[in-house]
């Protein structure tokens, strides 16, 4: 009896020990969890991700495909679950890989250094940057039990849209050169504009921030947000890219000479403009006087009547001639010595 009795207290002591003791467990800062109950994790209510603001650039298709129950969040702390209970953890911390990183395969795309891409030109280029991403803690529901690796498939998702913007992108329209019916550095001059990978090195702001814009759904579909994505260089094949550097120079230098040829033909532009204004500043500073002889002209002639102008104008004619004899008399003195 007393052997059937320390079985059972053993039993017991094991159980409290395993389950009671053990059933605690500490979730970190950087940590959140769900706590499932017979292998169903603990939903709040009827509320689905639909509900929420982190489906709402979903389109109506994707909202019929995409709609997972809202899990209860186990934030940090010390917890407690039953035996019967398991949990599912892992870290929110943001982190940051290479976009040629794959999690399946390592040794890919050249051990995770440049993710290769095919342009519209159908050149081969590898892509260099990076791309950080964090488990979303507002759909824990797809990160755990939508997908069987999550990481991987959106890492995929992310290569799939830049692979297809890369073989699509299309260099944006620039604003045009004031008083210039074609910008500068939008000839097409020996087909340079006509190059993809050109478009592509010069707009890589514009090619980060679209795919920041398409990857905006990913935490509905997959529980993880994409926070950025940082493409940095673009690295076609060594014999394509001499042969770049080549056009590169002479689309630089033919750019060059249509900027100084349109300065020298705006600056003789304005000194054209400013010759005619001093022209017609002139000509009415001559007109000026003429034209308040005549008004006092008129004056003296409504006023005194036609004996008026006449003695007006015996009265110039006096002072013509006496200004006459003065110069002329001044001219044979200067020729007498």
């Amino acid at each position: 009896m007393d052997i059937v009795f320390g079985v059972l207290f053993g039993i017991v002591l094991w159980f409290f020990a395993r389950y009671g003791i053990g059933g605690f467990y500490t979730i970190g800062p950087n940590e959140r969890a769900v706590l499932c109950t017979f292998g169903r994790a603990q939903r709040l209510d009827d509320e689905t991700t639909l509900s929420d603001p982190v489906a709402e650039k979903l389109t109506p298709e994707e909202r019929q495909r995409y709609e997972y129950p809202q899990v209860r969040v186990v934030g940090p702390g010390i917890h407690w679950k039953l035996p019967w209970q398991s949990l599912h953890r892992t870290s929110v911390a943001t982190s940051t890989v290479s976009i040629a990183y794959d999690p399946d395969d390592p040794s890919a795309n050249s051990g995770g250094q440049a993710l290769e891409a095919v342009t519209k030109d159908q050149l081969n280029t590898g892509l260099v940057g990076q791309i950080r991403f964090t488990v979303s803690e507002r759909n824990l529901y797809a990160y755990f039990f939508g997908v069987k690796r999550p990481v991987s498939h959106v890492l995929g998702y992310f290569v799939s849209i830049l692979r297809d913007r890369i073989a699509n992108f299309e260099a944006p329209n620039r604003p045009l050169v004031a008083g210039a019916e074609v910008a500068p550095d939008t000839l097409d001059i020996g087909g340079v504009q006509g190059i993809s990978i050109n478009d592509l090195r010069k707009n890589l702001r514009d090619l980060n921030e679209r795919m920041d814009v398409e990857c905006d759904t990913a935490p509905a579909r997959y529980g993880i947000r994409l926070d950025a994505a940082l493409i940095t260089g673009i690295d076609p094949p060594a014999e394509v890219d001499s042969a770049l550097a080549a056009i590169n120079t002479a689309h630089n230098h033919v750019s060059s000479e249509i900027s100084l040829a349109q300065a020298a033909a705006d600056q003789r532009i304005v000194q054209s403009k400013r010759a005619v204004e001093i022209e017609t500043l002139n000509a009415q500073a001559e007109v000026e006087p003429l034209l308040a002889l005549a008004e006092q002209l008129r004056d003296l002639a409504g006023n005194g009547g036609p004996q008026a102008i006449t003695a007006y104008v015996r009265n110039a004619k006096i002072a013509l001639q006496r200004k006459t004899r003065q110069l002329i008399l001044q001219d044979a003195a200067g020729r007498a010595k």
